[in-house]
């Protein structure tokens, strides 16, 4: 199995995350946001990977440093678990339904980091995670993973649907882009020779 451990220890947070690729969905996460635990529980589940997620940060001046740090850590272990991406599919999308919403999610492991996040949220909180945070988690992600991660949801009413959608088809998308194709399996996915 594919797997890597990221540790990341500033003055603003103390992360660690161990990720296996070729994982069942399991997880035990805590960020002391509740509602982004959630949603990486649905990357985990939906993408089946095996994620383990401890984050300390500085929760009582603000969110927005465990969010992006999660973001940037998580991108990290992904890179360092697909190693030199030889033989990977490299892209993946994926269109998600959640009741009433739908939500699509492409992602490239171009080896170039670019994020498009498009909701249409009206809140200033999905449960108790800052909204405007979720486009900083998936920026954290594309630096750490040197991906393009591009989102969007095409309509929807519930916010907590909206970000729901987004984070389970990142997840099924980032399983298809992360998968070996046994055609390609010394090639790089690259005409360029680099990724």
């Amino acid at each position: 199995m594919r797997r890597a451990v990221i540790k990341r220890h500033t003055a603003e947070t103390k992360i660690t995350i161990r990720i296996g690729l070729e994982g069942q969905g399991r997880y035990s996460i805590t960020t002391g946001i509740r509602f982004l635990d959630h949603m990486l529980e649905l990357v985990s589940r939906h993408g089946g990977f095996d994620l383990q997620i401890e984050a300390l940060g500085d929760l009582d001046v603000d969110q927005h440093h465990t969010v992006e740090d999660v973001g940037i850590c998580l991108g990290e272990a992904v890179s360092k678990a697909i190693g030199s991406r030889r033989g990977i599919n490299r892209a993946g999308y994926f269109i998600m339904p959640m009741d009433e919403t739908l939500g699509i999610a492409a992602i490239d492991l171009s080896g170039r980091p670019h994020t498009v996040v498009a909701l249409r949220l009206r809140v200033q909180r999905v449960g108790d995670l800052q909204s405007e945070l979720i486009q900083d988690f998936f920026e954290g992600f594309a630096q750490g993973a040197k991906a393009n991660v591009h989102l969007k949801v095409l309509y929807g009413r519930s916010s907590h649907h909206q970000v729901e959608a987004i984070f389970k088809a990142f997840g099924r998308a980032l399983r298809v882009a992360c998968d070996k194709d046994s055609r390609m399996a010394k090639r790089l996915p690259s005409t360029k020779g680099l990724l």
